[in-house]
């Protein structure tokens, strides 16, 4: 079992060995780092596919401010872009003549080779890669039109400074979104439980041949606090209309606020 942890008390992701942000973003950095290679692939087929379906979902949620061809769009975490591409794709099938489809889109992430693997998608698609870190984000002061993170902002040294950065770069009436992991209750829960906590990792790490970074994953679903909690915090740093949307029986979920 898990050990229990009061996400109440939680500032951000806490990797086995480190205790202050500095080392947990570094630790974060490098197990990224390393996985980048198999990301991807990795990805899809320990969720079945059922990822992809997610970042539809979360894009289509969006799709008012897709549709808009003057609209600035940053992916938080982006790594090697799946979710970035869905909101491209969306917008280029919004498109009318020559609008939409046309919306400025960036791809941030502190991982260079998540990026590097990242940049046949983000060029076929052009979208702007950025390398730099989600919690002293290069953009002005209500730049932003929507900020979306997928499976990326659980994984922030600091949760709160995150958020305050994804307020700071929103213009007036801008939304965000982040789509993470949830604990789904219930028996269906028990069972997606041990495959989260003891399957995955395993295949994981035969796989990618990196250990570290598949049993840091359930670890960091379990310290991420819970939608209630989620949704605190999220008022807390000034959002309004704050929400939650489970995903696939809980199993993910989008949280969404206005600025």
């Amino acid at each position: 079992m898990p050990e229990h942890v009061d996400t109440h008390a939680v500032s951000g992701t806490r990797p086995a060995g480190t205790s202050d942000e500095r080392s947990a973003a570094a630790a974060v950095r490098q197990m990224f780092d390393e996985i980048a290679p198999r990301y991807d692939f990795l990805n899809h087929a320990l969720s079945m596919n059922v990822d992809r379906l997610w970042w539809r979902r979360t894009a289509r949620a969006f799709r008012h401010i897709l549709a808009r061809r003057d609209a600035r769009v940053l992916d938080l975490c982006a790594g090697t872009g799946d979710m970035t591409v869905a909101l491209r794709n969306l917008a280029s099938r919004l498109a009318t003549g020559d609008q939409g489809g046309h919306l400025s889109l960036y791809a941030l992430d502190f991982s260079h080779p998540m990026l590097r693997y990242g940049l046949e998608k983000y060029s076929a698609k052009g979208i702007q890669p950025v390398e730099a870190d989600a919690l002293s984000l290069p953009f002005e002061d209500e730049s932003m039109d929507l900020v979306v993170s997928a499976f990326g902002f659980r994984n922030l040294a600091n949760y709160d400074a995150g958020l305050r950065e994804i307020f700071r770069v929103l213009k007036p009436d801008g939304e965000m979104g982040i789509l993470d992991f949830g604990d789904p209750g219930g028996l269906f829960g028990t069972l997606y439980g041990f495959y989260f906590r003891t399957v995955l990792p395993r295949i994981g790490t035969l796989i990618s041949g990196v250990r570290g970074p598949y049993e840091y994953l359930p670890a960091s679903v379990e310290r991420f606090p819970a939608p209630e909690q989620m949704l605190n915090r999220i008022q807390d740093a000034g959002f309004k209309d704050a929400a939650w949307t489970p995903y696939t029986f809980g199993i993910a979920g989008l949280y969404r606020a206005r600025k």
